[in-house]
């Protein structure tokens, strides 16, 4: 995947979510901006997400995040690096030691745009979060990073009560279960 992917498939994406349709418009401006993928564009910039499930779609697998103290997805930023599918994939590896995980589809699984707080030599910036849909086995056994608190498989039942309200997660959750049909 490149930049001109990358764009095509942003210029495609249809989603019946208003909350993720209302940013799309500001990921493909982004595109075009030399500094995207790289941190020192101080306003904002790419990451890249791995929705990670199990194979039956029963559990997704979330990290503490220690910066943030939220419950996550695993990813982080492209730093420098165009091809998103692997930004995800690079991230969700080191976050958990997994060897399984397997990409279920190239194209973008989900978007968000969402705010990062001022921390000491980082002003309040935008994160561009483009997100993939990863399987993986859920008995292998998971290495936690420096960049967790905690790291585990959650059932889609309990969701809500382990990480409270987060649109964010929701959206992808719900899209998983509507996906079920199609994989």
């Amino acid at each position: 995947m490149d930049r001109l992917t990358l764009t095509n498939q942003l210029e495609n994406y249809r989603t019946p979510y208003e909350e993720e349709a209302d940013f799309v418009k500001d990921f493909i401006e982004l595109t075009t901006d030399p500094l995207a993928y790289k941190r020192e564009r101080l306003e904002g910039h790419f990451t890249a997400s791995a929705w990670i499930v199990n194979e039956k779609r029963t559990h997704t697998l979330l990290t503490l995040h220690k910066k943030l103290g939220r419950w996550l997805q695993l990813g982080g930023h492209a730093d420098g690096l165009e091809n998103l599918i692997e930004v995800a994939k690079k991230e969700a590896e080191e976050e958990s030691g997994l060897k399984s995980l397997k990409l279920v589809d190239e194209n973008i699984f989900d978007l968000d745009k969402h705010i990062i707080p001022q921390r000491p030599h980082v002003p309040e910036h935008f994160h561009y979060d483009v997100r993939y849909l990863f399987e993986a086995d859920i008995n292998e056994p998971l290495v936690m990073s420096d960049e967790s608190i905690s790291l585990a498989w959650i059932t889609f039942d309990s969701v809500v009560d382990m990480i409270g309200y987060n649109p964010s997660i929701l959206r992808m959750l719900e899209k998983t279960s509507k996906s079920e049909i199609l994989l």
